[in-house]
């Protein structure tokens, strides 16, 4: 798999991520705005890779989107994002 495939891919999968991730705690929480926190985090480190990837530069592209799929990743292991139904794709606890 190419440079550029790879960033493709990772790119794809943290925007079909995206599409099922949820703040886990209730918005009364305190701990509601850190699961925002972190999806935002995800969302900007998404937008940098676009970026590095629209201009050809793939290993940043990839670097940015690695980040953004660690941020949701975190998130759901912490219990601050939830993934109803679709636990498979994050680190979980064994």
């Amino acid at each position: 798999m190419t440079l550029e495939e790879r960033a493709k891919k990772y790119i794809e999968m943290t925007e079909n991520a995206l599409k099922i991730i949820k703040v886990a705690p209730a918005e009364e929480s305190l701990l509601y705005r850190g699961g925002k926190d972190f999806l935002d985090m995800c969302r900007n480190y998404l937008n940098d890779s676009k970026y590095f990837f629209e201009r050809g530069d793939y290993e940043n592209s990839l670097a940015a989107s690695s980040y953004a799929y660690a941020w949701l990743d975190a998130g759901v292991r912490i219990g601050i994002l939830s993934a109803p139904g679709d636990y498979k794709r994050f680190t979980q606890y064994s």
